[in-house]
């Protein structure tokens, strides 16, 4: 984890980042991390998993685990 870290402060600006996480990450992945951040904002919010699942068109299960991660998060 401290290696991906390190290679990400590297970045100067937005453009630089994005680069980088350009190249570490397949589309996928990239949308992937898009759909968390997405899960995590519309938790925020206090959207049911539900509708969150509806609305970002992913499965109950990755909203499930979304929810975990930002509990986790909110926690530490």
């Amino acid at each position: 984890m401290q290696d991906l870290i390190q290679f990400l402060k590297v970045a100067n600006d937005d453009g630089e980042l994005a680069k980088r996480l350009t190249a570490l990450l397949t589309p996928n992945e990239l949308g992937e991390l898009q759909h968390r951040l997405q899960i995590f904002a519309l938790l925020e919010q206090g959207v049911p998993q539900r509708e969150i699942a509806k609305q970002l068109g992913v499965g109950i299960a990755t909203v499930t685990r979304g929810s975990r991660a930002f509990k986790e998060l909110k926690e530490s």
